[in-house]
């Protein structure tokens, strides 16, 4: 039977010796009994030490994984048994020098008057076919992540578009003004995280929003977090993302803040607004740069840079037991103090300017300036709400001038703003603030003529202040 196999396959030989697949000749009893040079190539065997041998025991023993590969199961020698014509795509071959490599193969039986007198084996290395499918697969799952990171930026980059107008507060010649500027310019040129604190209007944001231009991280997106905004299970949510069916309402998977925040910046605002459990967590991604999104087990890592801004005392909380010490002195490599705008009183007049041209762009108004009556009856306040309660002067001015020069009719007495804020707590005189506000709208929060869009706050800022001060509606 053995001379049968033999005598068929060397009908073919020289065609069989010319393809470039493997081919493997074997007789009923599953010895090798013809090898072509293709297969010899492939696998490093001589065919002088294959031939008359059973092949399965030098390069088809095992799994790719290394586990055994018993005889009695293999796909070629079973066609011997039983005559069914085969296709394995998933499969290896191990070569001589002990290495292995992916093959396709068919095993077809051999008949002769009706008799299985063998099998044929013709095989290929699919290696290069393989590696083509894994980079295409790969090429494709990161054009998906791509795409939805795209996505994921264009959603909360339309929603800081759609936020409420704030103006610039980077504008004066003031000798503390000045300061701030050196000091944007000096550490912008780093990765150090900056922690900028400042009473409530003063512009933070708009010192974080220059850091991150000014930095080598410009062309990658600056991602606001409003640490009050959020309750500490929502918080975590936010900042780390959440996996499809986390909790309930989980519908879909989201990235959270410090994922779209990679390779740019996160600028944690109202920091001091955070609870404990966040302040733990925070504390662990902020050393070690990685986390998991909630519901998930899977390590995610960042490169970010992080600006956090607060206008509260961080050190006295510490000391008070509500903000932790280790998160405090990560936070405070570089310390900013943004100044109030009665302690730069002389950069009134250029502030109005850029806020007046502001005001004409977004109210399509035509004002040219603001006379010097004007100009002085501002310079005399107080300003408890600082440069935003300043902008809201001014756009409710412009509302309601008919002129192209700006005469500001507010009484802003400066005996009374004295009278009333001697003696009084930062706290006691925002408390104060917010609530004349809210009386005038008539105690209404959100909408176009509600307290929130005139103190230049997202109503859900406003709504935690409130209760944050112990204000209620009389």
């Amino acid at each position: 039977m053995t001379h049968t196999i033999k005598q068929f396959l060397s009908d073919s030989e020289l065609l069989l010796n010319a393809v470039g697949e493997g081919v493997y000749g074997f007789d009923a009893n599953g010895h090798a009994v013809f090898i072509n040079p293709a297969a010899e190539q492939m696998t490093g065997w001589p065919a002088e030490e294959l031939l008359g041998k059973n092949i399965h025991e030098y390069h088809h023993h095992s799994h790719e994984n290394g586990e055994k590969y018993p005889v009695d199961e293999c796909k070629i020698y079973n066609t011997m048994r039983d005559g069914e014509k085969r296709r394995v795509t998933d499969e290896v071959f191990w070569r001589k020098d002990g290495s292995c490599f992916p093959v396709e193969y068919t095993s077809t039986p051999v008949y002769k008057d009706g008799e299985l007198i063998g099998a044929v084996a013709v095989f290929r290395d699919v290696s290069q076919q393989k590696l083509t499918d894994h980079n295409l697969r790969e090429a494709l799952k990161k054009v998906h992540e791509l795409s939805e990171k795209l996505q994921d930026e264009n959603t909360y980059l339309q929603a800081e578009i759609n936020d409420n107008w704030a103006g610039s507060g980077l504008e004066g010649t003031s000798k503390l003004f000045l300061q701030l500027l050196e000091q944007i310019k000096v550490v912008s040129q780093t990765d150090s995280t900056v922690l900028i604190s400042g009473e409530n209007g003063t512009g933070k944001e708009v010192v974080a929003r220059n850091l991150h231009q000014l930095s080598h991280r410009c062309n990658s997106p600056l991602v606001k977090v409003n640490c009050a905004a959020f309750t500490a299970s929502l918080l975590e949510s936010e900042l780390f993302g959440h996996e499809k069916g986390a909790f309930t309402g989980a519908n879909e998977r989201r990235k959270g803040r410090f994922e779209l925040a990679d390779q740019g910046t996160l600028f944690l605002d109202e920091i001091g607004e955070l609870s404990a459990e966040a302040q733990t967590k925070l504390l662990r991604v902020l050393q070690e740069r990685e986390f998991e999104r909630v519901g998930g087990s899977k390590t995610i890592k960042v490169d970010i840079r992080v600006i956090a801004a607060t206008n509260r005392n961080l050190l006295a909380m510490v000391e008070q037991g509500l903000f932790r010490m280790d998160l405090y002195y990560r936070l405070n490599v570089f310390p900013i103090e943004v100044p109030a705008l009665r302690e730069r009183i002389e950069d009134i007049p250029l502030l109005c300017n850029s806020i007046l041209n502001k005001l004409n762009h977004k109210l399509k108004k035509q004002i040219t300036g603001i006379n010097n009556r004007s100009i002085v009856k501002l310079s005399r306040y107080n300003w408890p709400g600082n440069i935003r309660e300043l902008q809201n002067i001014l756009e409710r001015e412009v509302i309601l001038s008919t002129s192209n020069i700006l005469n500001i009719k507010q009484d802003l007495s400066s005996s009374k703003m004295v009278t009333n804020t001697r003696n009084k707590t930062l706290a006691d005189i925002e408390k104060s603030y917010i609530t004349d506000i809210l009386m005038d709208c008539q105690w209404r929060i959100g909408g176009a003529t509600g307290a929130a869009k005139i103190l230049g706050l997202p109503d859900s800022t406003l709504r935690s202040r409130m209760k944050k001060l112990n204000i209620t509606r009389k």
